[in-house]
């Protein structure tokens, strides 16, 4: 079975379009215009579009049922940010400027500079609501061929139905230096890489967009992946 999956995009839709494009080029040559196309979250926060991300993907997901899009960390946090009353210590935690979320906000036509009250009550008027509705709605998982695609990563050991979201959208190191066998080779971002990794139990996507890295777009089949360039796939070696 043929997989396609994208990482962490961060509010990078020029980033995020050249990702489509290297994945419709390989689709062409391969004949694989049906296989799944998972984005693994993160969408927004960071990068100058995170609101035309949001956008895109959505009509995407709408026109072409072999589009899946996965709830990020960072996708959670802008949900919970316009959810909460102001004042909340949540919302001055998605202002910080590690976080991004005032690039967002901005994206939607808001200041960039402002208190969370102000900033929380403009963007009630300025999200539009279908926008929350398709973020809120988006799967923390998701089971394809030989793979099980996630934002972060699983709790080792623990069935999938039985992860808990702040797990599947937040773990790093109790996951990342776990050598097991899952029972699926899982594929996540989240942690950036400099480069995809294909760990033998894991595959990390997350090339740091949101630091001004690349959107990287894998193709994967069984368990063995490539990632896709202007000129083809570049196999991604096993590493250990």
């Amino acid at each position: 079975m043929t997989i396609y999956a994208i990482g962490d995009i961060h509010g990078h839709l020029d980033k995020l379009r050249g990702a489509h494009d290297l994945v419709e080029a390989d689709r062409a040559r391969e004949g694989t215009r049906e296989a799944p196309l998972v984005h693994l979250g993160d969408l927004v926060d960071r990068g100058p579009d995170s609101a035309g991300v949001v956008g895109h993907l959505r009509d995407l997901a709408l026109q072409d049922p072999s589009v899946v899009v996965l709830k990020g960390n960072h996708d959670s946090m802008f949900l919970e940010f316009l959810g909460t009353r102001p004042g909340r210590w949540s919302e001055s935690r998605y202002l910080h400027p590690g976080i991004g979320g005032r690039a967002t906000l901005a994206s939607y036509g808001l200041p960039a500079t402002g208190s969370a009250r102000a900033l929380h009550d403009k963007a009630q008027d300025a999200v539009p609501e279908d926008h929350r509705a398709f973020l809120d709605a988006l799967p923390l998982h998701h089971r394809a061929g030989e793979c099980l695609f996630v934002h972060a990563g699983i709790q080792p050991g623990i069935p999938v139905e039985d992860q808990t979201p702040a797990d599947l959208m937040w773990i790093r190191d109790v996951f990342l230096f776990d050598t097991r066998e899952h029972g699926a080779l899982v594929v996540h971002g989240h942690t950036p890489v400099s480069t995809v990794e294909h760990h033998g139990n894991r595959l990390a996507i997350d090339t740091g967009a949101g630091w001004d890295g690349p959107v990287s777009a894998v193709v994967i089949e069984g368990r063995e992946a490539w990632l896709l360039t202007p000129s083809g796939r570049q196999p991604v070696a096993r590493l250990g």
